[in-house]
This record gives C-alpha cells, structure tokens and sequence, in this order.
C-alpha cells in the first residue's frame, strides 16, 4: 500500500484530503509544516503532496527534505507562477486549489505508476496498460461513445500529434487532456494547464510567452512563460477560443516553428512541447467571422477528440452517480447513502445541460439534504427551471467548476443568485480572485463565467 505525506496548514484542505486518500485506499499521514513534517521522516513515504505557502519554510523545501521522494505541489492560481518555478526546482507536478475528486486522484496515480515504471518505460513511453494509467481510469464511461473516446486517446497520446478536444462545458475535457499525457512519452514532464478564459487580456501574452524586464509597465524582473514552463512536457490550453489575436498569432509560430519570443525580447528560443487544446466552442465557425485564425485552427486540428453531452451517454448515467454518491457517503460519513427507484429514474429522464459536472453537483447537493438514506425525486428537484442561480459551498473537495442550481435562502429570502453577486461586489475589494473562488466553492472558471453572465464587472488589478 503506497505511503502519502500531505504537508497543509489549512485544516479543512488537509482533512478533505487525508479522507479523499484513505478512501482510496492510500496510507496517508499528515503534518502542518516542513518542520513538523521532517519528524515524520519524509523520506520513507511514496509521495509528498505539499502546500506551497506554509508557515516557516516553504513548501518547496520539502524536495531537499526528502530527495528520493516525489512532491506534489498545492497552490492556488493565483500562484500558478511559483508552482511552475517548484517544478524547476524538483517538484513532479502541481494541482490548483480548488480540485476535485478525480483531479487529485489521477495526478496521485500518475505519480505513482511512474515513480514504480521501470527507467525504460518512463523514458521510451507506454507499452502496455500496466506501464501507466489507462483512460478509462482517470474518466468513466462504459457506453459506446466514450469507448470511442478511450480507444482514441489510447491511438494518439503515444504521438507527438497536437490534439483538439471538443465539447460541451462539464463533459470532461481536462480529464481528456490527462490522460493524453499521462499516456505519453512526456508522461515524467511537466503538464502545465492553462485555462485562456480565465487571464486578464491584457496579461495572456505575458502568462504564455513571458516578458524581459522592462519591457511594459511593472515588468520589474524577467519571467518564465508557461510555454517554456512546460518544456519536455505537454501545455494543456483550455477554452482556446478565448485567445486574442495576438496571441493566436504568436500561438501560431509556436506551433509551426516550435518556438517562442518572450515579450519585450529580440531573440526566439526553441521550446520542446506537445500542444493540447480544448474548447466548447464551434472554432471552424469562428474563423468565417474572423474570431479565430483559420491557420491557426488547422495547426490545432490534427487530431480532434470529441467529448460527448451527457444526454449522449444515458448508459452511463446511474454509474457515474453511484461513484459520486458513495464519495459523498465517505465525505459526510453516511454509508448507507442510497438513491430510490425513483430517484434513478429521473436522472435516466433528465437532460443534463451542465453534463457530468452538474450530475455531481445535484449528487452532493441531494445528499446534503436528504434527511434519510433515501435520496428521492423530491430532493433532487430536476423538474424544476433550475440552472440559474447558485448554492456557495465551501468544501475543498469535489466543488470544481459548480454548475449552479436553485435553492432558497430561507434566512433572508436572497435568492443564491443575489447571494453570489452580493458577495462577489462585497469582497472583491479585499479578497483576490483565487479567494472569492475558494470561498465560494468554485474554480477561477467559474468565477469568471458568473462575473460575465450576471455582468459583475472584475476589479482593477495592477502590476502583473
């Protein structure tokens, strides 16, 4: 049984994933720092999952405190930049907070499966399905069409091929792109996700490329883009429908001469990087409006992997709800959790507009409130109009990217759509948006997609 040291100060993240790990089947201790970690000899375990920020010593020093041991790093987006420069230093991976159930565990598997691969595999690629994790794995589906999904991941990940992952927002495609690399040759590199939605306009170019000194206001040192962050390894760009001009045509080179030119810089480097893509976007209609350059979409679309709705795969649905029930069972300590006839029979009947990502949420939310063992219809309320509005939750686990829902506020009768904009305006002030996303329950993403369709506008940042 693999051995995990998780070093957090946070008490709620800690202990959401000590039980996320010990469910599944890891032997898992914990500590609040690298110096009480230390007395814990790190050396001795499989993996270390470390914060980032920890009172004391950082958690980076958690690679010189146990060098035969692989680190995992926490962080928050907002220090997405650190956690790259972690990777530098030795780290194997990074998770953004807030993470889901099956993002911690795959980045924990993969880890493990190549930590325990022979140095031949790791370097060569993947052989066979007991060399590293198989897609079907890292994301369920038993029906026909995610069969076809697994069977292409399977045929192209071993490929340096670009790849395009189409499909509706919550069907997966992060997932996707996980399991594209961690079936690949790049498999012991770097997997840096980039979500192009969720970076200020004027800040993409930087994040992506990066910047000499001096080369705009408040470039105060030179930086390291996430492109040349993820050399060896796979970029994972996210919504890139959202990308601007610009940057599609630096994209572009980079794609076409596997090179990149910082900001402000006169010379280009050679970058080493599988380029993965995705978005729920009709891109090919895109470039007739002149939105996206056809070019560019060409380059992406070597290989397209579409992501079916969930109203495609209704013979997945009772499954991928009995693997949130009973992790919402093991959360709430409430074993005996189970869904009635009729219950499984209005998710069979449902659409699901919000795919996998709202049938996880109405899960956890029905187990919140049913008062019995017994989820019924009643407490799913999938009748009802409800999509627009918004139930906060502040669990770290298994909140990633809420799809929102209806509910009242029986305190004050404030809608959860009024709470959410109260909030937002509230604590935008004082709280960056790493802060308001984890308060609420939500990723970056999410946060963003709401300021955008309520028309709550971001607060002025400075600097980058």
């Amino acid at each position: 049984m693999p051995r995990i040291l998780i070093v957090e100060d946070e008490d709620i993240i800690r202990s959401a994933v000590r039980k996320l790990l010990q469910h599944a089947g890891y032997e898992v201790a914990d500590a609040i720092s690298v110096e009480a970690a230390e007395e814990l000899e790190p050396d001795t375990f499989d993996l270390v999952i470390t914060d980032l920020r920890l009172p004391g010593a950082a958690g980076t020093e958690m690679i010189n405190r146990a060098p035969n041991t692989p680190v995992l790093i926490m962080t928050s987006y907002a220090s997405l930049r650190s956690a790259v420069d972690s990777m530098k230093m030795g780290a194997v991976d990074y998770i953004a907070k807030p993470f889901d159930h099956d993002e911690m565990l795959a980045a924990v598997e993969g880890i493990l499966a190549r930590k325990d691969a022979p140095p031949a595999s790791r370097e060569e690629g993947v052989d066979s399905e007991t060399e590293a994790p198989d897609p079907s794995n890292i994301m369920f589906g038993q029906c026909e069409p995610m069969e076809k999904v697994f069977t292409l991941i399977r045929k192209v990940a071993p490929t340096q091929t670009t790849v395009l992952i189409n499909g509706e927002s919550g069907t997966g495609k992060e997932l996707a792109a996980r399991a594209l690399h961690l079936l690949s040759p790049r498999a012991s590199k770097p997997l840096i996700s980039v979500n192009c939605a969720a970076i200020p306009e004027s800040l993409i170019e930087s994040e992506l490329f990066g910047h000499e000194k001096g080369s705009f206001t408040g470039a105060v040192s030179a930086r390291t883009g996430l492109i040349e962050a993820a050399e060896g390894g796979s970029l994972f760009l996210d919504e890139i429908g959202e990308l601007p001009a610009e940057a599609q045509a630096r994209l572009l080179r980079v794609l076409q001469e596997s090179e990149i030119r910082k900001v402000g810089a006169t010379q280009s480097r050679k970058v080493d990087v599988r380029m993965i893509a995705a978005t729920h976007r009709n891109l090919k209609a895109m470039t007739r409006t002149g939105e996206f350059r056809e070019d560019l979409y060409y380059r992406l679309n070597v290989m397209q992997i579409r992501l079916p709705p969930l109203r495609e795969r209704r013979a997945d649905i009772l499954g991928l709800a009995g693997r949130f029930l009973k992790q919402q069972a093991q959360k709430l300590e409430r074993p005996d959790l189970h869904l009635s006839p009729e219950a499984m029979q209005a998710l069979q009947r449902y659409r699901w507009p919000g795919n996998v990502r709202e049938l996880e949420n109405a899960i956890e939310r029905a187990s919140i409130l049913a008062d019995g063992d017994t989820i019924t219809p009643s407490v799913l309320d999938l009748d009802s109009d409800s999509g627009d509005e918004y139930i906060p939750e502040t669990l770290v686990e298994g909140n990633n990217e809420s799809t929102p829902t209806r509910e009242a506020d029986s305190a004050n009768d404030l809608s959860l759509e009024d709470y959410f904009q109260h909030f937002v305006i509230e604590n935008q002030d004082r709280m960056s948006e790493t802060e308001l996303a984890q308060k609420l329950g939500i990723s970056r993403k999410s946060l963003w997609e709401r300021r955008q369709r309520l028309g709550i506008p971001r607060k002025k940042t400075t600097g980058s």
